[in-house]
């Protein structure tokens, strides 16, 4: 997959978000992490896997996969505002239950938050690439669903959202 783009399109949508909202060169890091930890709780929301009291099915493949490239855009962005990137590798498979790679990923998230270090985003990044994998999701899946969302965010900062 070409991260290096899509780190390119976050970038230039986090300067017209910032430019747009009046917010240029503000400290948005814990907006971000925040923002990031709500859109992971969405996609699991999405995904019912937690939901033992429930027989209500999942949705959507498509539904999932937006709200997981939600969680994508944001951590992309706080890895921008942090000066890193993710770089191509192989990701290997987990066999936790997705309600457990869902842990996984909110303690990541936290320990980034706690100590942004270059491991710790490395570390969150992968970690919630396997629950990609673990969602049934493959690379070009994840790309397509970011330049789509990607547009429909510049749509929904034109349009006052």
């Amino acid at each position: 997959m070409d991260w290096n783009r899509l780190f390119v399109m976050q970038e230039k949508l986090d300067q017209y978000i910032e430019n747009n909202q009046g917010i240029t060169g503000k400290d948005l890091f814990s907006e971000k992490v925040l923002a990031l930890l709500v859109e992971i709780g969405e996609l699991a929301n999405e995904t019912r896997c937690f939901k033992f009291w429930s027989k209500k099915p999942k949705s959507d493949k498509e539904i999932i996969l937006a709200e997981y490239v939600d969680g994508l855009h944001f951590m992309m962005s706080l890895g921008l505002d942090s000066g890193y990137q993710y770089e191509t590798q192989p990701i290997e498979p987990v066999m936790n239950t997705e309600t457990e790679q869902f842990n996984l990923v909110f303690e990541a998230c936290v320990l980034f938050n706690q100590d942004p270090s270059l491991a710790n985003y490395h570390h969150m990044f992968v970690t919630y690439l396997q629950l990609g994998k673990k969602l049934g999701f493959d690379e070009e899946d994840i790309y397509d669903a970011y330049i789509e969302k990607n547009g429909i965010n510049y749509e929904r900062q034109d349009h006052g959202y």
